[in-house]
């Protein structure tokens, strides 16, 4: 099913506005290092869910979504200022696991990688269990006979 494209102007319509409340409006210091990373919004504009991310440990990440759970309504009512709805969608935060399945997907490839190679120097080393070309070759005959 297609994307509804007026739903995705409005998600990154509210991307803009999110970043700029939490850059100007909210002065709460439990607020880390945090990056928008996508917004959706349902189909019908009735809710948004805000995926972020934040730099730092897991202490700080904690104290960002308690900042970011009191900050609800300040970036609601800066949502409902900056777009033409007629209701204000509700909105979430959701911590992106994103970093961490990058994370977690890098070293998987590090691990194939170096069982590739393993696999590579086991074949150059390798030798054939029998003669080099297994294949029967057709028989020459003898001028004799």
């Amino acid at each position: 099913m297609a994307e509804n494209p007026r739903a995705r102007k409005i998600a990154d319509r509210i991307r803009e506005i999110t970043v700029r409340a939490l850059e100007r409006e909210v002065k709460d210091p439990r607020l880390g290092f945090v990056t928008i990373t996508d917004v959706r919004v349902t189909g019908d504009l009735q809710h948004a869910s805000i995926f972020y991310t934040v730099y730092g440990t897991d202490e700080e990440r904690a104290d960002t979504e308690t900042a970011l759970a009191s900050a609800k309504g300040v970036v609601r009512r800066e949502i409902g200022k900056g777009i033409s709805l007629r209701l204000t969608p509700s909105i979430e935060f959701i911590l992106d696991a994103l970093p961490e399945s990058a994370a977690s997907i890098e070293h998987l490839l590090d691990e194939a990688r170096q069982r590739d190679l393993a696999a590579q120097q086991a074949a150059a080393a390798a030798q054939f269990a029998g003669e080099p070309d297994p294949y029967r070759k057709p028989r020459e005959e003898d001028e004799e006979a």
